[in-house]
């Protein structure tokens, strides 16, 4: 005669392991709550460069300032990682946390090289006097790509312990809650900056 373990308490068989525990798939709906508050922020912070947009005073305007080159390779990138994370989390789905942890670290290293790029970005328009204090402008221009690169940042320390806890516990329903939400914030990012490079990139070349 074969004895079956019951299944733990508030645990779901049939659903992907993220969602298998009642308690955890209630956190993912929180961090959607969370992700909300993060549109409203960036949507201030779109008005705001809306605004000020045309108010170069003595420095430089967008048409003078932008390259297409470095945005377009920050662009890469992180649509590139969003691909990379989308893969990470269909090798959790699969029960492999080798090939999560893999797809995890390419994930880290493509948002680091944005994060490199967007910082010598700004160290060049520095070099070039166009700092951020010079016009409504850039004051704008800065704190819109300069909030989303912190929160690039964020997410690669975010990535980083998971990387660690992943490592500890392997693949849970609380780390792989963790890794769904993680997900979430990362793709919400890659949604946020394809909405910079075209207001504030392209827009800014072509108007």
């Amino acid at each position: 005669m074969s004895l079956e373990l019951a299944p733990e308490p508030g645990r779901r068989e049939d659903l992907p392991l993220e969602l298998s525990d009642e308690q955890e798939s209630v956190k993912i709906t929180g961090f959607w709550m969370f992700l909300v508050t993060d549109v409203l922020i960036f949507a201030s912070l779109f008005s705001a460069y809306a605004v000020y947009r045309p108010r170069v005073a003595t420095g430089p305007g967008p048409l003078e300032l932008f390259h297409f080159g470095p945005a377009l390779l920050e662009t890469l990138l992180l649509l590139t990682s969003s691909f990379t994370v989308g893969i990470a989390i269909y090798e959790m789905r699969k029960g492999r946390p080798g090939g999560v942890m893999a797809w995890t670290i390419a994930t880290l290293a493509l948002g680091a090289a944005f994060v490199f790029l967007e910082i010598h970005e700004f160290a060049s328009y520095a070099a070039l006097g166009a700092t951020w204090h010079q016009s409504a402008f850039l004051s704008a221009f800065y704190v819109l790509v300069g909030t989303h690169g912190a929160h690039v940042s964020f997410g690669i320390l975010w990535a980083v312990t998971l990387l660690v806890q992943l490592a500890r516990r392997g693949l849970t329903p609380v780390t792989a809650r963790k890794l769904y939400t993680f997900s979430l914030y990362w793709h919400f990012l890659d949604v946020v900056w394809v909405f910079i490079f075209t207001v504030v990139y392209l827009m800014g070349k072509i108007a």
